[in-house]
C-alpha cells in the first residue's frame, strides 16, 4: 500500500501515482544498509570484485531498477541511471572506470570549452572529458586499490548529479551541443501537465502582482515579499519537480538571494522577480518538455534531525506576527510555507517531518491537488477542515509508529480559523513533535 492510499485510508479511490520533491536516497532498507557493511569488509579483506558487487547491491533500488551489473570475466560492468543520464562503468581489481556523456559537439566553441574547464576546477572527483568524435564526457577513474567503498559513493554521486544537471543546461545555451545517448524521461499524462503548467504561471503571475500592489512598499518592507519569493520558488520546485530550465532558475533565486555580496535587499527582490519572469516568458512547449518522470539512484539533498527543523521554525517562524498584525495575510502564510519548502529543498527530514509537510502543502494548497485528482482538506470557503485534517495527521502518526515507537503528536492546538493561523500552528504542532 502506497503513503497516500495509507495517509487517505482504504475506502479512497485510486489515487494519482504523482510524486512529489526530489528523489531522496537517505531512507535505506536494512538489507541496503547491510550490503554496504558487507562491502567494506570485503574491501578491507582485498575480495574487491565481491566488495563491488554488494556496493552496488547498496545503491539498488528494486523498485526503480535503476542499477544494474554483470560480471564478466575478472570485471563488472555497471549501468546507473539518474534523472535523464545513463552512468556505465567497469570495475575490476584493478581499476574503476565510469563515465556519463553529456552532449555532443559540432564544433569546439570556445564559449562552452571555458565553461567546462572552469568547472573541473569545482569537482573533486569526476572532470569533464573530449572524446575523438567531439562527445563531451564527465568522466572519473581510480587504481583498484584506492576503489574503497566510500570513494565510489562520493565520486558517482558527483559524476551523476552534475552530468544529469548540465546536459539540459548546456544543451539549452549552446547550440552547437546536441544530446547523446539521454534516458528518455517518462512521460506524463497532458492533463498533469495542462494543471502544472497553469499553476507554475498562475502562482508567479499572482507573486509578482502582490508585488505591484505594494501594501507594504517593498521598498520600505522587503523582508516579506523575500520570504514570498523564495517561498514560491520552493513550493513549485517541491510540488512540480521541473527539470532544466525551470529547475535551474528554481535554484538560482535560492542562491541570488543567500549569496553574501554588496546587493541590498530591495536589489535582490528585484533580481528574483527577473528571474521568475525568465520563466513566465519562455515559451510554453518548451516548459512542458521539462515536466516528466525520471529515475535516479542519487539524492542531492543530505539527511537531516528534526533538531534542524526545529532550529528553522524558531529561527523564522516569529516573522509572521508582524504580518499578522498589519493584516498582510499572504505574506504571513509565505513564512511558514517557505519554512516547509526551506526543509524540504535543503535537507531530508525524518519521515514523520516529511509527511506531515507534505500534508501542510496539500491543505495550503488545496485547488493545485483537487485539480490533480487528490482529496482536499478545506471548506467550502476555503477555511482548513478539522475533521480529515485531524484523521490524516493520526494516519502520519501510525504510518510512522513502527520505526518511531515514541512518536507523540499534538494537533489539538490547531487553530483552524484561518489558513495563515491554521499554518503558524502546524508548524508549531510540527516543532514540538516527539520522535524519540
Amino acid at each position: 500500500m502506497s503513503f497516500f492510499e495509507k495517509l487517505f485510508g482504504k475506502r479512497q479511490p485510486a489515487l494519482p501515482d504523482i510524486p512529489f520533491g526530489r528523489y531522496t536516497d537517505a531512507f535505506k532498507s536494512d538489507d541496503q544498509v547491510a550490503a554496504w557493511n558487507r562491502s567494506i569488509e570485503l574491501f578491507d579483506k582485498g575480495e574487491h570484485l565481491e566488495a563491488y558487487g554488494e556496493f552496488f547491491t547498496y545503491l539498488r533500488d528494486d523498485s526503480l531498477d535503476n542499477v544494474r551489473w554483470k560480471q564478466e570475466g575478472d570485471a563488472l560492468n555497471f549501468d546507473i541511471q539518474q534523472g535523464s543520464q545513463r552512468i556505465t562503468g567497469i570495475a575490476s581489481p584493478e581499476k574503476v572506470l565510469a563515465e556519463s556523456k553529456v552532449a555532443r559537439a559540432d564544433d569546439l566553441n570556445v564559449g562552452f570549452l571555458r565553461r567546462l574547464m572552469e568547472y573541473n576546477y569545482s569537482l573533486r572527483f569526476c572532470r569533464f572529458a573530449l572524446s575523438p568524435d567531439n562527445i563531451l564526457t564527465l568522466r572519473f577513474d581510480t587504481p583498484g586499490v584506492d576503489a574503497s567503498p566510500l570513494k565510489l559513493l562520493h565520486a558517482l554521486r558527483e559524476l551523476a548529479i552534475h552530468a544529469d544537471k548540465q546536459d539540459d543546461l548546456l544543451i539549452d545555451e549552446f547550440s552547437t551541443l546536441h544530446p547523446v545517448d539521454n534516458l528518455p524521461g517518462a512521460e506524463i499524462p497532458e492533463t498533469e501537465k495542462a494543471v502544472k503548467y497553469e499553476y507554475l504561471c498562475e502562482q508567479i503571475k499572482s507573486a509578482l502582482a502582490l508585488m505591484d500592489k505594494a501594501d507594504p512598499d517593498p521598498n520600505k518592507f522587503p523582508g516579506g515579499y523575500a520570504y514570498l519569493l523564495l517561498a514560491l520558488a520552493l513550493r513549485l520546485d517541491y510540488l512540480l519537480r521541473p527539470e532544466g530550465f525551470v529547475m535551474d532558475v528554481l535554484e538560482k533565486i535560492y542562491g541570488i538571494y543567500f549569496t553574501k555580496d554588496e546587493r541590498t535587499n530591495q536589489l535582490k527582490i528585484i533580481a528574483l522577480r527577473k528571474e521568475f519572469q525568465k520563466v513566465l516568458d519562455r515559451p510554453k512547449e518548451q516548459v512542458l518538455r521539462e515536466l516528466y518522470r525520471t529515475r535516479s539512484t542519487f539524492g542531492v539533498n543530505p539527511p537531516a534531525n528534526h533538531e534542524r527543523v526545529m532550529a528553522l521554525i524558531d529561527g523564522e517562524l516569529p516573522n509572521m506576527d508582524w504580518h499578522l498584525s498589519q493584516n498582510h495575510l499572504e505574506l504571513a502564510l509565505a513564512i511558514p510555507q517557505y519554512i516547509v519548502g526551506n526543509a524540504l529543498f535543503q535537507n531530508v527530514p525524518p519521515r514523520p517531518d516529511r509527511d506531515l509537510f507534505h500534508l501542510f502543502f496539500q491543505i495550503t494548497e488545496t485547488k493545485f491537488f483537487h485539480d490533480l485528482g487528490f482529496p482536499t482538506y478545506t471548506t467550502p470557503d476555503g477555511l482548513p477542515d478539522k475533521r480529515p485534517i485531524q484523521q490524516a495527521i493520526r494516519t502520519i502518526v501510525e504510518n510512522n509508529r513502527s520505526e518511531y515507537p515514541r512518536l507523540r503528536l499534538d494537533s489539538n492546538q490547531l487553530d483552524f480559523s484561518s489558513m495563515p493561523l491554521f499554518a503558524k500552528s502546524f508548524l508549531e504542532m510540527v516543532r514540538n513533535l516527539t520522535l524519540n
